[in-house]
């Protein structure tokens, strides 16, 4: 059974750091894309930021720059490091993994979920 476990969430002033991390277990890890999501109260979950093997990453515009997705095979491991945070970025992220041949920004294309991690940014 595959599980994704995420954690580092928080409460940070605008401007401020934080990172993500996700930890799977059920599956080899570094066969599959990995990727994390957002979604802020009454709006559609969103693509945030995904990592095929080690070479491929793609991230959404709003975060290009601010963000940096990264990821530790041998410890299952996923990361998100987060600067220059905005109110903006106040959401439920969400750690999730799929294959390497689908859309990597479409939700349809990612197979486990984790239960996601709050982040809140304060102004």
């Amino acid at each position: 059974q595959v599980q994704l476990v995420e954690s580092g969430g928080g409460l940070v002033q605008a401007g401020g750091s934080l990172r993500l991390s996700c930890v799977g277990s059920g599956r080899t890890f570094s066969g599959y894309r990995m990727a994390w999501f957002r979604q802020a109260p009454g709006k559609e979950r969103e693509f945030v930021a995904a990592i095929n093997w080690s070479t491929s990453i793609y991230y959404a515009d709003s975060v290009k720059g601010r963000f940096t997705i990264s990821r530790d095979n041998a410890k299952n491991t996923v990361y998100l490091q987060m600067n220059t945070l905005k109110p903006e970025d106040t959401a439920v992220y969400y750690c999730t993994t799929g294959r390497f041949d689908r859309p990597a920004l479409a939700r349809a294309s990612y197979d486990y979920w984790g239960q996601g991690t709050q982040v809140t940014v304060s102004s």
